[in-house]
């Protein structure tokens, strides 16, 4: 699996690249905070295959709080034929680490 890190996903943030960006948490946590991007819980990510936003051959960074539930969709998405995922290695708080973003609740 394909991971992307911190420095590496804030850099395109701030170039202004367009990213597609899936968080995969929890409605609550996702409107308590967020960097952007489509919101589908891990809970219900295989219900909501195909992504109807996204083509199979679009890049996609898979993103959570410490990245183990957006690992476990990078794995769902690969699974249903959607090849150029990314897992954000050490999640939002890897981000918050940087001094980039503000505190997660």
């Amino acid at each position: 699996m394909t991971c992307i890190n911190a420095a590496e996903l804030q850099q395109r943030i701030l170039s202004g690249q367009a990213i597609n960006l899936l968080d995969v948490r929890e409605a609550i946590e996702f409107h308590t905070y967020n960097i952007g991007g489509v919101n589908i819980p891990l809970s219900k990510l295989s219900g909501a295959l195909p992504l109807p936003h996204l083509n199979q051959s679009d890049e996609i960074i898979v993103i959570c709080k410490v990245g183990l539930r957006s690992k476990t969709a990078q794995s769902i998405l690969m699974e249903n034929g959607y090849l150029h995922t990314f897992n954000l290695e050490g999640g939002l708080l890897a981000l918050q680490r940087l001094n980039k973003y503000p505190a997660l609740p």
